[in-house]
């Protein structure tokens, strides 16, 4: 009877449609009817940030179809990658798996990507197209008030620090957003606080007014409290996840979740930062807004 049972409940989630997926750990939930939370001014800037990808897994794809049914309620037009764009092999067949495949429906709406490299990415990815990166391991790019800053947190030698000095110190854009795959601050069992990298790059932020830090590098998702004025977030599981990794009760966390794979919807408005944290299953998992920096 119990066998009858459970054939009888499978074929049930089979016939009413739901999309159902495992990650480790993770039991199979129906997926949620998308909601937002953000406001779709008109004029505003509109973004995705999704970092730790390129697996080419069944869970990536599946996030990745999430991604494509919130665009229907929220047309943001381009992405920021905050690194390990690609595990493993890095031939054609992989950018194709691990890349084009996965987000292929965004790409051919000409949603455009902007990658950081992260420590498992070959330098060379810097001359993929589709990474818009100009052949450059680091770069700036501006979306009306905002400008984006690129960085590699593998190498952060004199000439790029000299380069971030410069950029910034000329920069007069009403936004300075920072994206990178190492995070100055984690709660994170695994990694933790890339200190190394705080060192670097935290003075730097401070003194020409960066207001906001993408990460990845963890793979779940995190809002670390303001530190020094700037509001870092980890999202590192767009196609990996380590579950339970998030450290409790962790005096820098203002909000994280690790249970299952999430990216970012961002959208910028006048002196306002709007973003909305989105599940593997559709759910909002964290939003809210943040106020740009007085400089």
């Amino acid at each position: 009877m119990k066998r009858i049972n459970i054939f009888l409940l499978g074929l049930s989630l089979f016939l009413s449609g739901f999309h159902v997926g495992t990650v480790s750990g993770q039991e199979n939930k129906p997926q949620s009817t998308p909601t937002l939370t953000l406001p779709r001014a008109e004029g505003s800037i509109k973004f995705l940030a999704i970092g730790d990808t390129g697996t080419g897994s069944k869970q990536q794809n599946e996030l990745a179809r999430v991604m494509v049914d919130y665009r229907k309620l929220f047309p943001y037009e381009f992405v920021i990658m905050v690194g390990d764009n690609m595990y493993g092999g890095e031939k054609p067949a992989d950018f194709k798996a691990k890349f084009e495949d996965p987000y292929r429906a965004l790409l051919d709406q000409g949603v455009k990507f902007y990658a950081s490299l992260g420590n498992h990415d070959e330098s060379n990815q810097r001359f993929y197209d589709l990474f818009n990166m100009n052949g450059e391991e680091y770069y700036r790019f501006k979306k009306g008030d905002a400008a984006f800053y690129a960085l590699n947190s593998n190498y952060m030698d004199k000439r790029q620090i000299k380069w971030m000095e410069d950029e910034l110190g000329k920069d007069a854009t009403k936004w300075k957003i920072a994206f990178l795959h190492h995070p100055p601050y984690s709660s994170g069992a695994k990694h933790g606080s890339s200190s190394g990298v705080r060192e670097v790059v935290e003075p730097l932020f401070i003194k020409h007014g960066v207001d906001v830090v993408f990460t990845g590098h963890e793979h779940f998702y995190e809002r670390i409290k303001p530190q020094k004025g700037i509001t870092y977030f980890i999202t590192g599981a767009g196609g990996k996840l380590r579950p339970g990794d998030v450290k409790d009760n962790s005096p820098l966390t203002a909000k994280a979740f690790d249970k299952d794979m999430s990216f970012m919807l961002v959208e910028i408005s006048k002196d306002t930062m709007h973003f909305q944290v989105i599940s593997r299953t559709g759910e909002t998992v964290d939003s809210g807004s943040i106020l740009r920096r007085e400089r």
